[in-house]
């Protein structure tokens, strides 16, 4: 989010510099000829300043952009994510579809080099349980194996409901994304599937915020971007969406991204 400004040029830092309470980080260029300010993800305040500008050219471009920066510093504090690290013990809660399951480290027959449901518990042996990132890569495979397999009886619904060809389906990791649509590799749209792809984190919400997801992904097979034409698809296949998306928002920064402590 950045205040209207130049285009960014290459920087070298300077001091910190603090106004009216508001500590901001500093960026000098020789390049720039404006002021700007920024707000980064983790609600760094960051000032863009020309070489060799007055302090106190800083500090009252800073205090006439105060309301900005706070408005700016409250819609990152509200949507700030709050994804919880996980440790690889037993009783460690993780979710599946909404509902919690807890984390058993055994050698129960089957479980070794891998992660199994069994008897309402995420089974994990203890040589994995040991190794963090080996456990971590082992429950991320579970969950995109379990999605995957979940998706496969939803997709085809869903599909027939918006009147879409049915995509090719894959579960992965997309980084801070739910959900991506690639259409088919000769360019046509709302003719053949083309691809899916869901984030493995999504398959801890509840059923009905997938299906969200799911039906998000779907509207793209006719309608690429997100002009009016998509959110009227996605209307009549789903007309709660709005209210779907508010929680997906508010529920997703909670989940559980991969992190091990």
């Amino acid at each position: 989010m950045t205040a209207p400004a130049d285009p960014s040029t290459s920087s070298s830092p300077e001091a910190p510099l603090t106004v009216d309470g508001l500590s901001l980080r500093v960026r000098a260029s020789a390049r720039r000829r404006r002021f700007a300010l920024t707000v980064e993800a983790d609600a760094t305040l960051t000032l863009h300043t020309p070489a060799g500008r007055p302090v106190a050219e800083a500090e009252q471009f800073v205090r006439a952009h105060r309301d900005w920066l706070l408005t700016k510093l409250r819609e990152r504090e509200r949507t700030r994510p709050l994804n919880p690290a996980k440790q690889l013990v037993d009783g460690e809660v993780f979710r599946y579809l909404g509902r919690t399951y807890r984390l058993a480290v055994s050698d129960e027959e089957g479980v070794a080099g891998g992660v199994r449901l069994i008897a309402g518990r995420l089974v994990m042996g203890p040589d994995l349980a040991a190794e963090p990132q080996a456990g971590r890569a082992a429950l991320v495979d579970w969950y995109c194996r379990a999605g995957r397999n979940w998706t496969g009886h939803r997709l085809q619904p869903w599909a027939a409901r918006m009147g879409v060809t049915e995509p090719e389906l894959e579960v992965g990791d997309l980084g801070d994304r739910w959900g991506s649509y690639r259409p088919p590799q000769d360019g046509t749209t709302g003719v053949e599937g083309g691809l899916m792809s869901l984030g493995w984190p999504l398959f801890q919400l509840p059923m009905h915020l997938i299906d969200y997801v799911i039906a998000h992904e779907l509207a793209h097979v006719k309608v690429p971007g997100h002009r009016e034409d998509f959110w009227r698809l996605l209307r009549i296949a789903l007309p709660e969406y709005e209210d779907r998306r508010a929680d997906l928002d508010e529920l997703g920064r909670r989940l559980w991204m991969g992190d091990i402590r």
